[in-house]
């Protein structure tokens, strides 16, 4: 059982991952407003993450 805990990052293409809240967050990567274990933050990226293009192509698409 995974009871680690975890936050939600994005990056500047608007792209998201989930990382282990006691891990430095890389550069790039910011701190998105959900914290906690491996499903709630899943839920999360699952409801903000609509659009998996990278947001340099979708602007690129006019999307």
């Amino acid at each position: 059982m995974d009871d680690a805990e975890y936050l939600v990052v994005k990056n500047h293409e608007e792209q998201y991952a989930l990382w282990l809240a006691d891990l430095a967050v890389p550069a790039g990567w910011q701190v998105q407003p959900a914290r906690g274990s491996k499903a709630q933050c899943l839920d999360y990226v699952r409801e903000h993450w609509t659009d998996m293009r990278p947001a340099s192509l979708r602007q690129q698409m006019g999307a």
